[in-house]
């Protein structure tokens, strides 16, 4: 009997040893927040929802924008599966879904396929911002006015973290990307207090959360 247990024992240690980084399962929430990926002058950042996720991709120094993707997401064992509803990096990827191989450790993610292997480090977990989510634009006020819309195939959606924010205009259905703006914000009694641009412009716009 100590024989089997301190083989046991031996075993597990030794597969601790070779396997250090093992991907083990996760869940949603725990890749909740915004990330960020830095690879020379380009920063990466992605913020996911409980189901929704947006990347923009950009030089801050230089003020150049590379590039944005972004739709649903889930976690499928240990893979990060990315269904992308618009991507001007990769637009062939529109419509479909990406698995990538991914590991949590602290507060970095390591997400690989047979090419690349990214580590990406947190940058919250949808605190302490009030308005984390995905939001669907519903209306749009002119000259005081607002305007109620029904949100169709072409729409326009603001994804926050705890300290960041994307919006995103597309189309659905024609796969068309029509822009985008993002970057920090912080909030003072559940309401917007400050918004700091990183790319793009908009108008003042009335939203409903959406999907989360």
């Amino acid at each position: 009997m100590k024989i089997l247990t301190y083989t046991g024992l031996l075993i597990a240690l030794l597969t601790a040893g070779l396997f250090p980084n093992s991907i083990k399962p996760h869940d949603n929430a725990t890749l909740t927040g915004a990330w960020t990926f830095v690879s020379g002058s380009t920063t990466t950042t992605t913020i996911f929802s409980d189901k929704y996720f947006a990347t923009a991709t950009y030089d801050k120094d230089g003020k150049t924008f590379a590039g944005t993707a972004g739709g649903s997401w889930k976690v499928d064992g240990k893979n990060l599966v990315l269904l992308y509803e618009f991507n001007t990096l990769h637009p062939e990827q529109v419509g479909t879904s990406v698995p990538r191989e991914m590991a949590l450790k602290g507060k970095s993610m390591t997400l690989a396929n047979d090419q690349t292997k990214e580590t990406w480090n947190r940058l919250d977990d949808g605190t302490p911002g009030k308005l984390a989510g995905a939001w669907l634009i519903t209306g749009r006020y002119n000259n005081g006015e607002l305007r109620t819309m029904t949100p169709g195939a072409r729409r326009t959606m603001k994804i926050l973290s705890g300290t960041r924010f994307q919006w995103i205009a597309y189309n659905v259905d024609t796969k068309e990307f029509f822009g985008t703006g993002g970057g920090t914000y912080t909030t003072a009694d559940g309401k917007l207090d400050s918004l700091v641009q990183r790319m793009g412009a908009e108008e003042a716009q009335f939203l409903e959360k959406h999907g989360c």
